[in-house]
């Protein structure tokens, strides 16, 4: 048996361990939106050029208004200190359409690492040594993937009806108005969130700016390589010239292609997406079924040095083979 401090020690580098293990497994089934560096790469040296560059000045006064978004001036003062990349961080909080600030998003992940703390270790009085790491990754975890998911199916939301939404700008277009009319007819007249991001693109160009910079602010919240496709596109004709209506019918014929070419893959990968659902979380289940039905038994698992052990081998064999998985299920088109 062990000595109370070699325990101690014991459990904290296992503790350690499963903190670093459940991290790898949360964000192997949450993380990634599905394009590869490489696709983000090609994209960024085709539109190079096309992309309005704002002044330095402009990009540093509009982050410290985003920073005072927040009517709590303490919480804003320690996300601009402690928040590691908030700059990208903003942009997912951007992505989901909401108000949520920063400081707001800090505040949420504090107080459920708290809530998970105190419930396991108050309420049903698991160790200390269980609470903290489960409490960090329960923090980290669950308000992140909360955000992703908001952002991804609001992004999926609007490219549901992105092709008939280019179609609106081509029926315009062929009707002889100016591309900046037609934006402001698909602001009107298309299902949210594509009004909104397109009136936001109206007013815009009423503010002074061009389309294309109207656009450019719209792919940060929408950050998917189709919605890029027609700012290069637009770009590209007011440089070169051409008929541009003919050219966003093709790009919206494409972009159904596209479209039912993912759900085609979706169907035939959901087996594997199941079976890694299944797999990953069905160990946790019968964990917590077996601590209904008799705490003290299943807790020897956690209070022995060895069940420890077993513990932080079986977590990361099930990262392990949910992140070989999920790998597997995604595919770039």
């Amino acid at each position: 048996m062990f000595a109370g401090e070699d325990q101690l020690t014991l459990m904290l580098i296992v503790g350690g361990a499963t903190l670093f293990v459940t991290l790898v497994l949360g964000f192997a089934l949450v993380g990634g939106d599905g394009n590869s560096a490489s696709a983000k790469r090609r994209l960024a040296n085709l539109s190079h050029g096309h992309t309005p560059v704002m002044p330095k000045n402009t990009q540093r006064n509009s982050a410290r208004i985003d920073d005072r978004q927040s009517s709590i001036k303490i919480l804003d003062t320690i996300a601009r200190k402690f928040v590691p990349k908030p700059t990208e961080l903003r942009a997912r909080l951007q992505k989901t359409g909401t108000k949520l600030t920063i400081a707001e998003y800090a505040l949420i992940t504090f107080v459920t690492m708290a809530t998970i703390w105190v419930l396991m270790y108050f309420v049903y009085e698991l160790p200390l040594v269980l609470c903290i790491p489960v409490g960090l990754a329960a923090g980290m975890i669950f308000p992140h993937w909360t955000i992703g998911f908001l952002g991804r199916r609001r992004v999926n939301k609007f490219m549901k009806h992105f092709p008939e939404a280019i179609e609106l700008l081509v029926r315009g277009l062929r009707a002889g108005i100016p591309i900046s009319e037609a934006i402001i007819t698909v602001g009107h007249d298309a299902p949210e969130p594509i009004a909104s991001e397109f009136k936001g693109v109206a007013n815009t160009v009423k503010m002074g700016k061009s389309v294309e910079e109207g656009l450019w602010e719209v792919s940060k919240r929408i950050d998917v390589p189709d919605f890029k496709f027609l700012v290069i596109a637009i770009s590209i004709q007011r440089e070169t010239g051409g008929n541009l209506a003919e050219t966003l019918a093709g790009l919206a014929n494409i972009l159904r292609k596209r479209r039912q070419i993912k759900l085609k893959i979706k169907a035939m990968s959901s087996e594997a997406r199941a079976s890694a659902w299944i797999i990953g979380s069905l160990p946790f289940i019968m964990f917590f079924l077996l601590w209904l039905a008799n705490a003290d038994y299943i807790l020897t698992l956690v209070n022995d040095p060895r069940g420890i052990y077993l513990i932080g081998a079986g977590l990361t064999m099930i990262a392990g083979g949910v992140g070989v998985m999920a790998k597997m299920v995604r595919f770039e088109i």
